[in-house]
């Protein structure tokens, strides 16, 4: 999910996610101590999540007398009519959020005002019980990796934690996603393991095959620039709308990110002079021409397949795609 382009009305909210006992109220305590970041601005302390750790204004720069904080206990009570209400009555010019784990992102984003512009988004976790996390609750999990610019596992003990796995984890949902590990002894290790693509992004034609359609689409939408001018041949499902141009159709897969609830068709628009011939939900391979170019069907820039062979196919033996 891509943050707000920074507009000089915007309200800066600055968003710190995760789970309980993550490290989220100790960072953002140690955040509002440093007279960089908390500069004398008024800034608006949103607390959607209460743990052990609680903040000290006293040691904050001018004893905190700029910043205000509001606790927020119910999910009903974040809604965009009482947020502006709180932060007008402080007269708060950016936001420090630290969000409620259990809460998605997207409830966050229907709900902001219109001119709160995420600006950074950190989500931190406890070493200790984030893969009981990934196993029970996946889908918050997720959520919460995908919105985040770095993920901060605490508490990373290197004698008993496998690196790789937590590693692997966060790249099945970001590739962009920076990760850093606070270790025990209260030193900061940041991920540089290399994660090369499954297929030649360099090659003169680029072959994906059934398995990493998932990576291949993740990665054409998040650096698409990459791939322009580049001949690309994969399999994947037809899809024709009557509203389409007479000379577009869609083509892509279904493809599940965390659980069987979240399954959607991830699609790329195709151009071709007989894409009307194109029934919907057939299975086809493709071979074409990427250009990087605003179409309407985007809504703005993406990749546009410039068709130049289409030939049906049977459906691969696992029709919905994954990162694993």
């Amino acid at each position: 999910m891509p943050l707000n382009q920074q507009q000089n009305e915007d309200i800066p909210v600055y968003l710190f996610v995760g789970f309980l006992e993550g490290g989220k109220t100790k960072f953002i305590q140690e955040t509002l101590e440093d007279k960089r970041f908390n500069n004398g601005e008024k800034t608006l302390l949103l607390v959607c999540e209460e743990g052990e750790e609680e903040y000290d204004f006293s040691r904050y720069p001018s004893k905190g007398k700029n910043v205000f904080m509001h606790v927020i206990e119910d999910e009903e009570d974040f809604n965009e009519e009482n947020l502006e209400k709180i932060r007008k009555e402080c007269g708060a010019t950016r936001v420090v959020m630290e969000y409620n784990g259990m809460w998605t992102i997207q409830n966050m984003f229907e709900n902001l005002p219109i001119d709160w512009a995420v600006y950074q988004a950190m989500c931190f976790v406890d070493a200790n019980t984030f893969l009981n996390y990934n196993a029970n609750m996946r889908s918050l999990v997720v959520d919460k990796i995908n919105v985040s610019e770095l993920v901060v596992f605490n508490r990373f003990d290197l004698k008993k934690m496998n690196q790789m796995e937590f590693h692997k984890i966060v790249r099945g949902v970001s590739r962009r996603t920076q990760i850093a590990y606070e270790l025990t002894d209260g030193q900061v290790a940041y991920d540089d393991i290399q994660d090369p693509l499954p297929f030649d992004v360099n090659a003169d034609e680029i072959n994906i095959n059934d398995e990493d359609f998932a990576l291949f689409y993740r990665d054409i939408m998040e650096e698409p620039d990459k791939y322009n001018g580049k001949t690309v041949t994969f399999r994947g499902v037809s899809a024709r709308d009557p509203k389409f141009p007479n000379d577009v159709f869609a083509v892509g897969r279904h493809v599940m990110t965390c659980c069987v609830e979240d399954i959607q068709y991830c699609w790329l628009v195709a151009e071709w002079d007989k894409a009307q011939t194109m029934g919907n939900r057939q299975w086809v391979r493709v071979s074409a021409k990427i250009s990087i170019q605003k179409h309407k069907l985007y809504k703005g820039k993406g990749p546009v397949l410039q068709i130049q062979a289409v030939t049906l196919t049977g459906a691969p033996e696992q029709e919905v795609a994954t990162f694993y």
